[in-house]
């Protein structure tokens, strides 16, 4: 697999994993607010094949899938 893919799918684990915690009873909300946006901004693009082909993030529709 390529290091991109690799880094790509490494980091939306990771936004996961603050995601689950996040919903944990006592979780840091100052470290969540801090590293969420960090995680976020630091996700590479998406690896071909992801979505469809002429998906546009930006004016498409809410889910990849059109629905």
């Amino acid at each position: 697999m390529c290091e991109h893919i690799e880094d790509f799918h490494r980091t939306v684990l990771m936004l996961g994993a603050l995601a689950l915690y996040a919903e944990m009873p006592g979780a840091d909300d100052a470290f969540i607010d801090s590293i969420g946006p960090s995680l976020a901004v630091s996700l590479p693009e998406p690896p071909p094949g992801m979505f469809p082909p002429g998906y546009d993030p930006i004016g498409g529709t809410d889910h990849p899938g059109g629905i």
